[in-house]
């Protein structure tokens, strides 16, 4: 399915996108009398799916705002079966929407979905470091990590992160690979593994991609709604408040959205709080400082399983990929980071390749 123009109506949707609206429409108690009452908003920041709002009357005069149907509809990214199972995630959204978690799925296409338009506002970049917007993140999250949800409850990140460098030396360029150094990868997923892996370590249900066009917030009561969940699975809840870290230094609303500012990435007081406040949460008051600085120092640690993560993914989207982000760029500074840190936050003994 092609891109869909900014400000294009009814005629730029595929017939079985029509239909399908119509069809949610009608379960909606509408009726979508005139297919040129379609109005098609193109949203901004997916970089895995395009996404769209689309907009009709909900009575053939209407033109009241607040007689004009929204629904958010998403169209699959190519190459998007490398990174997750679409019938999990599937099943994750529905799961998640029985918990009252995140919007209904209203209906379903062969390349996509038509979903619940939640009226609220997506965070910005800035948002997450508001201390305000950011405890209240803290809690959230550690609401959707105590979610009893679908699938056996264990790791995948490290199965994963193998499926993903499989993918990408079977995809990138001999020339990507000897500068990415791909080769190495195998045994540093090994030496993650074993470092991070601890009998002490806390698994809940993860996001796994908690950057702030994922979070929604109602002004009116500031509850928060956390939106997507292709990537989420069972995983260290240490990787997850890792993840969330590192987004802090992504800005995808600029006009160059894959550069990433690590100058700006949070300190070790802002950290502090965030996971003092996490801990806190769900009326599971702790006042257990090792407890935090433990989680802390987890977190911190798992920063390097999440860039080699996300550096993977970001190679395998150059070549599978056609939403307008410079992928290989954005995979290069995620494995620079690795590299950088890796020996302060493992150890001296470890050396950086040349």
């Amino acid at each position: 399915m092609t891109i869909l123009a900014r400000g294009c109506t009814h005629g730029c949707l595929p017939d079985e996108v029509k239909k399908v609206l119509k069809s949610v429409a009608s379960d909606l108690g509408d009726s979508i009398h005139d297919l040129n009452t379609l109005q098609v908003i193109p949203l901004k920041g997916a970089m895995t799916n395009q996404v769209y709002q689309i907009n009709w009357p909900t009575t053939p005069s209407a033109t009241e705002e607040g007689l004009i149907r929204k629904v958010l509809l998403r169209v699959y990214g190519e190459g998007v079966e490398l990174f997750f199972n679409r019938d999990d995630e599937i099943r994750t959204f529905e799961c998640m929407s029985n918990h009252g978690q995140g919007p209904r799925l209203l209906g379903r296409f062969a390349q996509g979905r038509v979903e619940e338009f939640i009226h609220a506002k997506t965070l910005s970049a800035a948002d997450l470091r508001d201390p305000h917007i950011s405890a209240l993140i803290a809690a959230k999250l550690r609401e959707f990590h105590d979610l009893d949800m679908h699938g056996p409850r264990r790791v995948l990140l490290w199965d994963r992160i193998r499926n993903f460098l499989k993918e990408a030396k079977r995809l990138c360029s001999k020339k990507d690979a000897e500068e990415l150094q791909l080769n190495t990868l195998e045994e540093e997923i090994s030496v993650l593994e074993k470092e991070l892996s601890t009998d002490s370590q806390r698994v809940g249900f993860c996001h796994n991609d908690l950057q702030y066009g994922n979070i929604m917030m109602d002004e009116e009561t500031n509850s928060l709604t956390i939106i997507d969940y292709e990537y989420a699975s069972y995983n260290p809840i240490a990787y997850d408040l890792a993840n969330h870290f590192c987004e802090m230094a992504a800005n995808y609303h600029t006009e160059t959205p894959h550069l990433l500012d690590y100058s700006i990435y949070p300190d070790e007081e802002e950290r502090r709080r965030f996971v003092t406040i996490y801990l806190n949460s769900a009326g599971k008051q702790s006042s257990d400082q090792d407890q935090v600085e433990e989680l802390l120092s987890d977190a911190e640690k798992y920063t390097l399983a999440n860039h080699l993560f996300w550096g993977l993914w970001g190679m395998i989207s150059n070549y599978v990929n056609n939403i307008e982000f410079d992928y290989m760029e954005y995979a290069k500074q995620r494995f620079q980071q690795y590299w950088l840190k890796k020996a302060i936050l493992l150890g001296p003994a470890v050396t950086i390749p040349l």
